[in-house]
């Protein structure tokens, strides 16, 4: 389980369930730092995936969340970072999983996927699974050589 708090940030399409997340994070005591977007206008979900993987890559977040309206395109931008392992999720058995086996450090999201309560399970199950290691930690590294 991570001990930094998440990294949260999302599109305009994303940021109603991140609200819905964060009110879920804070009744759950679970820190969090939210990198934006902070309305419903219009942005370019990239810029939010970078500003997000970059504070993970300096080392401010052990884990992060992004949601737009598939959490395909956060995926897309967030994998583009060196060291991130992002994956979009939709059931609580991938999210457990994907820490498991794969070190995913960020979980996108599809707001018009999931709605709040099953975004609220897999982001709960992804903060608090840890990487098993093992036969894994060869593949993991694998992943970062295609960096």
């Amino acid at each position: 389980m991570t001990t930094k708090p998440i990294a949260l940030a999302c599109d305009h399409a994303g940021y109603p369930l991140k609200e819905e997340l964060k009110k879920h994070f804070d009744a759950a005591g679970v820190a969090y730092v939210d990198y934006g977007t902070d309305s419903l206008a219009s942005v370019n979900y990239p810029d939010y995936a970078h500003k997000l993987c970059t504070a993970i890559q300096e080392g401010n977040h052990e884990l992060g969340i992004l949601v737009c309206g598939t959490g395909i395109g956060m995926s897309m931008a967030a994998n583009k970072h060196k060291g991130i392992r992002a994956a979009v999720l939709s059931d609580t058995f991938s999210a457990r999983m994907t820490r498991m086996h794969n070190d995913a450090n960020v979980l996108c999201l599809g707001a018009r996927v999931v709605g709040g309560g099953l975004a609220a399970d897999i982001a709960d199950l992804f903060i608090s699974t840890d990487f098993e290691g093992g036969r894994h930690v060869a593949r993991v590294e694998m992943l970062n050589q295609l960096d």
